[in-house]
Parts: C-alpha cells; structure tokens; sequence
C-alpha cells in the first residue's frame, strides 16, 4: 500500500492524503457474500444516544468475514484482494476447492492466485490458519481465538499482529499489539502473518467532511461549553477546567481512569497489562 497526497488546491487537499489502493484487484463485493446491516448510530434499542458524536456517514453493505477458518484441511485460491468499508484492513475473497467462497482479512504480502489453508497441519505460511499449539515461537499471527471454535476475536486491525512468545501446559503466551502478554487456550486457531495496510495510520483526513463520512459527528470541548452542560465549562475566557483533573459530562475520571472489573474471569490470563487505558 503507498499514500497519495493532493496538491493544496483547497484548504480542505492541503492536508489530506488518501490510500493508492494499489493492492486492491476487484471494484465491487461478491453479492453472495454481503448483507444489509443496520448501522446503530450510537443508539441504544429505545432511540436514546448512549455513544455521543455517531451518525450520518456513507451507506456500506457488509461484508461477511470468516474469522472462524473452521473449513479445515481444504486449499483455497485467492481470487481477488479487495476493499472494506466496514474495517481499516482489506479483505481477501477465496475460492475453495469444493466451490465456495469465503471473506478473511488480507494478510500483509498476500497475493492473488496465492494457495491458503486451514488446519493443524497447514504449512507455516502467511495467510494459513493453524491452532496456537502448532506455530512456532517467535511467529508473527492475526485473527486470534479467545475460545476454541469461537472465532478470531482479537488483533485484526490493519497492521495488527500478535507474536508467540512461549508455550507451557494447555496455554500458549502471546505479546498482544498494545504490548499486554496473555495467555490463551492452546486449541485456539490464529491465522500466520500480519494484517495488512499497515499504512492507513499515516492517512491523514485533511476536513472533517470525510470524518461525517465514517459516520463521526462534530466534538465540542467541555471548556467551550456552559457550567450546566459539562463540569469544564463556563468560567471567564480561557478558564482552567478547575479541578485536579479532566472528567467526563458526568463527572467520572477521564483520561487514564482504569474501567476494566477487578473480577472479571480473563484477568487471571493476563500477564503483564497494557501501558495505557484500562
């Protein structure tokens, strides 16, 4: 993948570069293999916005990945290497040797005509989805299952890749994107390589028109707000947010503020957490 950047002709190109799509081999999705899905906008089952700043945006079909790779021990040909809208990474669209087709995340390097294949005895080649017990120490893998037979739940942004770092009883250690090491079940399946289009976070928007066309909604300060609709707000000009530290419209802790529960189950699989966040 390479970024194209336009020459500065308006204010909003001065700024903006977008993806050459170079890799991308086929224009339009395969219609059996997409769906309509109705897009929440940040809305719970009542109406009422619960997520703030969603809405609007593009209208996309969705197309419906394979992150199980449960069809085992059959080769399948890449026939086409194309564009997502619903996810940063681009997509790989298979045709297997019994006549169906399928969706997975395109692996970085991965090239149309490519053989993939699915299965505790596939060879160690990047778009091959094995369970963690057989891959290597030190492989780089995508798509990670949390369950066995669950499907790939984790790493699978464009870029992303975990790396096998040690195996001990019915657990294999990954070193996860975010630099978290955790353990997960040994039967679990993860697909060898990383995701591809690793250069989309270089992209830059360059106008918040194409932010409403991801379906991202203007965001205010709090500071530019008035005391009744946010604890930063109000104040004489550029008044400090008067308090030891930034907090939400509700008056919870921002920024840094651990959320994650003390007793949830999965903490015992962790290792070593993240830097940041929860």
């Amino acid at each position: 993948m390479g970024i194209r950047s336009y020459r500065p002709m308006t204010p909003g190109t001065r700024q903006a570069s977008v993806s050459d799509f170079s890799e991308i081999t086929k224009s339009t999705p395969e219609k059996s293999l997409t769906k309509y899905k109705h897009r929440k906008k940040g809305r719970n089952n009542r109406g009422v916005i619960t997520s703030r700043r969603r809405g609007g945006g593009h209208k996309r079909l969705y197309r419906q990945i394979d992150f199980r790779r449960d069809k085992r021990d059959i080769p399948a040909k890449v026939a086409a290497i194309e564009y997502d809208p619903n996810r940063n990474a681009r997509i790989a669209l298979l045709y297997y040797q019994d006549g169906e087709k399928r969706y997975i995340l395109a692996p970085a390097g991965l090239e149309v005509g490519t053989t993939v294949l699915a299965g505790s005895e596939a060879p160690f080649e990047d778009g091959n989805a094995l369970p963690l017990a057989k891959i290597p120490l030190g492989t780089e893998v995508h798509n990670v299952e949390l369950t066995p037979g669950r499907g790939g739940q984790i790493v699978r942004a464009a870029g992303g890749s975990a790396q096998v770092v040690a195996k001990e009883g019915n657990y294999v250690t990954l070193r996860l994107p975010s630099k978290e090491v955790r353990m997960v079940r040994r039967e679990c399946y993860a697909t060898i390589g990383k995701v591809g289009n690793a250069d989309v976070r270089n992209l830059s928007l360059g106008k918040a028109g194409r932010s409403r066309r991801l379906g991202r909604r203007p965001q205010v300060r709090g500071s530019a707000m008035n005391p009744v609709d946010h604890p930063h707000g109000g104040g004489e000009g550029r008044a400090p947010i008067g308090r030891s530290g930034p907090v939400t419209p509700w008056g919870k802790p921002a920024l840094g503020a651990k959320t994650r529960k003390r007793k949830k189950l999965s903490n015992a699989l962790i290792i070593r957490r993240r830097n940041a966040g929860n």
